[in-house]
């Protein structure tokens, strides 16, 4: 399938997604993709990076050897949606990158299917080389376009990740209302949606995607990230208002069960918002013909 994109103007500095590469890190991989120029380094800490466009958009960052070691802000508020499903039996991350969110679920997760699905071939033989992301009976990776991926299987996910896009790369066909109600068929009823996606500053589009995320779902929140220009929306497929302290405090039951090393409620109280109105001004998003 053809991928259309959107490249958005950077407007601000986000230290935690755009930087020039550092003297200290030394250069593991470069390689030209059908999508990308995909660049790994690793600086002095052990730390990798996923970089495209050579030193341009960081796309992961993973603490070589510990997968419970999230480094990105954005990837850390994300996983709190899995509170509104605490016991999924399948996961989909569209979007591999590194394999830093499906990795981390694979370990704390260990009986749940998880399927990532990455359109570029580079990117998942960087992830398994160089960023710990492996395959088995419970995890796998599939090279296709994301949106296509979904179309092909309804009802088949509890949880959706969506993290397909960065600050200068919006597939478009990834935002409009035909796409997600694919995703929504792809999603079991009780089953919870997460889109990483930026904010108004770095996305033209943001409004218009919350409006179209309305249009699509039955209820909508938005989960501000510390420190950075994401966010996170989280979508349900039924009607179910969840307010922040039912949300903070399953959130951070997870983390004690699971013994992370961050406490996903606090990330829930510092940018914990539903969205009920719509805003009459933003067009939903719709498929060009």
């Amino acid at each position: 399938m053809l991928r259309r994109r959107l490249f958005c103007p950077v407007v601000l500095v986000v230290l935690s997604c755009c930087a020039v590469l550092q003297a200290e890190e030394r250069v593991l991989f470069q390689k030209q993709s059908p999508y990308n120029l995909v660049t790994v380094v690793e600086d002095d800490r052990g730390m990798r990076t996923l970089l495209f466009r050579g030193q341009g958009v960081r796309q992961t960052v993973v603490k070589a050897g510990d997968p419970d070691h999230l480094e990105s802000p954005y990837a850390r508020s994300m996983v709190t949606g899995l509170a509104l499903c605490p016991d999924p039996k399948r996961v989909l991350v569209v979007g591999l990158g590194g394999g830093a969110i499906p990795s981390f679920l694979h370990r704390h997760y260990p009986q749940t299917q998880i399927d990532a699905v990455e359109i570029d071939p580079v990117v998942v033989e960087v992830a398994k080389q160089f960023f710990g992301f492996r395959e088995d009976a419970t995890q796998k990776a599939y090279v296709q376009d994301g949106r296509q991926f979904i179309e092909e299987r309804p009802n088949a996910y509890d949880v959706i990740f969506l993290d397909a896009f960065s600050s200068e790369d919006i597939p478009y066909h990834l935002t409009t209302r035909e796409f997600l109600g694919a995703v929504r068929r792809a999603v079991t009823a009780q089953g919870v949606v997460l889109a990483d996606v930026w904010g108004p500053g770095l996305n033209p589009l943001f409004e218009s995607m919350i409006r179209t995320y309305q249009e699509v779902f039955d209820e909508l929140y938005i989960l501000e990230v510390w420190g950075s220009g994401n966010k996170i929306l989280i979508a349900l497929p039924r009607k179910r208002r969840v307010e922040r302290e039912e949300f903070a405090r399953r959130a951070g039951a997870i983390s004690k069960q699971k013994q992370l090393r961050f406490d996903m409620a606090d990330l829930v109280t510092f940018g914990y918002r539903y969205v009920d109105e719509k805003d009459p001004r933003a067009q939903v998003l719709l498929d060009k013909k």
